[in-house]
This record gives structure tokens, sequence and C-alpha cells, in this order.
């Protein structure tokens, strides 16, 4: 489920019909000024989205010119994004010094129309409590604004708001197709930490009462979520940001089932329901 923090050339982490995650398609690609990538994803929609940087992207024969506004950080400024129909090619151009480009995708078989979010196009939620330990962010870049464009990709990303903390909380699920309680949806996180050597906990419970599986995160952790309950953490004195991709497998709307155990906390943190009425 976890993948290290490695240079992986401008290769996919997550390729397509990846048998953990198979609805989802992950890459970071890196580039120097004027230097550019050229990619097509059969079978998968797709959303290029600036971790750092500026880009410029070339979508069959349409430009997005100056997409993404940040520095050094995915703290410096806000995401931008630009949407890929399945089996398109496309061309991406570094014109700022440098850039770390997020690629997200979902398998879907229809090819719909390409489009850019801008900084005004982004869906923010913010919920959770300093007292819960479990303030929150989130900053939907393919989220309920671009609903009838996309097909079943959901791409966010979620900043901890402070330092230290749970996210993720009331823990949940989505592996099952069974309306109106629960959708499958595969989901893929990319880690950042504020100072970069900081350090976070993902949990991985299969099963309600039977104890599951943890996982130290790093600066640049990819994980992989096929199934179970998966709440995560941040240590103390640090800030933790991940990139959500979340590809559903009859539907785009993700339905969320929450935790038993702790479901009734629905009800004691702030924001929760606003935070789950946004992925849709």
């Amino acid at each position: 489920m976890h993948i290290a923090p490695h240079d992986n050339q401008n290769k996919p982490i997550v390729d397509i019909d990846d048998p953990t995650v198979p609805l989802n398609y992950f890459n970071i690609v890196k580039l120097q000024k004027g230097e550019a990538f050229h990619f097509q994803v059969p079978g998968y929609e797709t959303c290029i989205v600036p971790a750092t940087g500026t880009v410029t992207v070339e979508v069959e024969g349409i430009t997005f010119d100056k997409l993404g506004n940040r520095g050094d950080d995915v703290w410096d400024g806000e995401p931008e994004g630009v949407y890929i129909p399945v089996g398109a090619k496309v061309t991406i151009i570094c014109t700022s010094d440098e850039t770390e480009t997020f690629i997200a995708g979902a398998r879907y078989d229809k090819v719909l129309e390409p489009f850019d979010v801008r900084v005004d196009g982004i869906d923010l939620v913010q919920y959770g409590s300093d007292d819960t330990k479990t303030h929150r962010k989130i900053k939907h870049i393919l989220g309920q604004k671009q609903h009838g464009k996309v097909g079943r990709l959901l791409v966010s990303e979620l900043f901890t708001v402070g330092q230290g903390g749970w996210s993720g909380f009331p823990a949940h699920k989505h592996d099952t197709d069974r309306l109106p309680h629960e959708t499958r949806h595969d989901e893929t996180y990319n880690f950042r930490f504020r100072p970069k050597h900081g350090s976070g906990v993902q949990i991985l419970q299969r099963e309600e009462g039977v104890p599951g599986e943890a996982y130290q995160l790093m600066d640049g952790s990819t994980f992989m979520i096929d199934k179970g309950y998966h709440p995560c953490a941040v240590m103390p004195g640090y800030e933790m940001y991940y990139f959500t991709i979340l590809g559903g497998l009859s539907q785009r709307s993700l339905v969320q089932y929450f935790q038993p155990t702790h479901a009734y906390q629905i009800e004691t943190i702030p924001g929760i329901k606003d935070m789950v009425a946004k992925f849709k």
C-alpha cells in the first residue's frame, strides 16, 4: 500500500490497471524551464495539477497557458488544474525555472471536453476543530463545481490547519458498491510535510474490531487504498498535506461508510457533514 519517496524519473507511480487500485492513475513529472513532457493514458481521464512552478498544457490542439502559481512548495499559493479527456495526447511545458507536476487519473470510458480550473474555480471546505485535533482544509480541484464536466475522477488537496492532529476521521471506508450506504472508490494519496523532515502515520484497518496496519509517512510518500478504514495523523509540530485521487467504479459521487465504532463523532466534529457533501 505504501510507496516510499523516490525519483520516479517521470514514470507512473501508479500505472493503469494497478493490481491494488485499478481505478486510479498517478504520476509526478519534474521538469526544468523549457523542457516538455508528453503523455497519453488510454482508458483513463486525467487531471494535471502543478505542485510547484508554472506550466503550459497543450491538449489536442487546445492550449492552457500559465497553469500554476506556486513557488517552492504546495503551501505557497492556491492550486490550479486542467482536465484531460480519456486517451488525449498531452504536452506539458515548464515555463518557470522548474516544476513538479501531478497527473491524477481515474478509469473511464467516455471522452469529454478538456477545461481548466483556475483559482476562482477551487471549491474550499474547512472542517474539524483544534479542540478535536481534526482541523483541516480541503481544496477541491475537480470537485462539486465541476461535477457535470467530469466522468469518475475527484481530485483534491488536503491541508492540516495548525500543527499535529488527525485527518480522515471519523474513520471511514469506500470499497463496496452498496448504495445508498457506500460506493466503491479507489483512492491514492501523495503526502508532503512542512518542514520536510516531518512525518506522519497512515492506518489501514480492514475489518471492524480487528487490528489493522500502520505505515510511517515521509515527505513524498504515496499511499494506495483499495479497502478498509483509513485515518491518518501528523506528528505534533509539523504540517501535513496530501494530494488526493478518487476514482469511482460506478459513479463519481463518493459515499463514505463511517466506521460504526466512531460514527457518532460525525455529530461532534464541526463541518463533517459539509465535507462529506462536497465529494460529488
